[in-house]
């Protein structure tokens, strides 16, 4: 099992014992959706970076932080240590609409050039070499993490990618020409059934990172997802959070500090409820 399936493994466990603690921090993050409508996006990676190292026993969590953009090897948000192997797992943070979904931004521009040189219908002996291109070699290690909401009904499903998984079931790709809504035409693969995976979108350089590299659909491609929240689970605005927000930020940092004391003496109450 590779070190990001025990991890997720290890996650899904604890939401299944304690739903209380997901739930709470959904519902924080979610509520900064009333702040703006991408303020929880990054307000997700802290939250959840944080939920591990309060909640999960043998794993550390760091968020890397957008200044250290340039310098990442990989597409992380937060960086997570196991304990016990001292395996370090970069995790790329998602909240995402119920629909389609981003795996990887491919910032070279180098998988729909790549699909292109095996034809317009890969499969056979040219799906074979599809993945000996060293432009798939990674398509096995995608650590995507999805915070996947309907903001309609408020409830989330934390749904992770089996691109193992997806990758054995893959029996044929073939290019889409534009339309049907879409700019730029796409590599779609399919299963066996006719069942979609996955998409590599057109990647030139004069397209911007939401039209190029490898895509999903949350609910298109299900059955290649595992949900860590056993399903969907509803939650609820905190509107205290926001009057929390809003009255932190003109207020100095000594009250800062008390407010952070009565925080954390919340949290521990938090765990001794849990039993942790």
């Amino acid at each position: 099992m590779s070190a990001y399936k025990e991890f997720t493994k290890r996650l899904k466990l604890l939401f299944s014992k304690n739903p209380d603690l997901i739930v709470t921090t959904l519902s924080n993050i979610f509520t900064m959706r009333l702040i703006g409508n991408k303020t929880h996006g990054d307000l997700a990676e802290i939250a959840i970076s944080e939920f591990i190292n309060q909640f999960m026993y043998d794993f550390k969590s760091l968020h890397v932080g957008k200044d250290l953009y340039r310098a990442k090897s990989n597409e992380e948000d937060i960086s997570v240590t196991n304990e016990i192997t001292n395996e370090v797992i970069p995790v790329s943070l998602k909240a995402y609409g119920d629909g389609p979904l981003q795996l990887s931004t491919d910032k070279n521009s180098m998988l729909f050039p790549a699909l292109q040189k095996l034809g317009t219908r890969i499969s056979g002996s040219e799906l074979q070499s599809l993945w000996l291109m060293p432009e798939f070699a990674g398509f096995g290690n995608i650590n995507i993490l999805p915070l996947i909401y309907d903001e309609k009904e408020n409830k989330c499903n934390i749904l992770v990618f089996d691109a193992e998984r997806a990758r054995q079931a893959v029996d044929y790709v073939i290019l889409e020409d534009a339309g049907s809504g879409r700019k730029h035409p796409v590599f779609r693969f399919y299963d066996a059934l006719d069942g979609y995976i996955c998409e590599v979108r057109y990647g030139s350089a004069t397209t911007n990172a939401l039209q190029r590299g490898l895509w999903t659909h949350t609910r298109n491609g299900l059955k290649y997802f595992d949900s860590l929240t056993g399903g969907w689970v509803s939650y609820s605005h905190n509107l205290t959070l926001v009057s929390l927000f809003s009255h932190a930020l003109v207020s100095t940092e000594r009250g800062h500090t008390k407010a952070l004391e009565e925080i954390k003496a919340d949290i521990e109450q938090i765990k001794r409820n849990a039993g942790f």
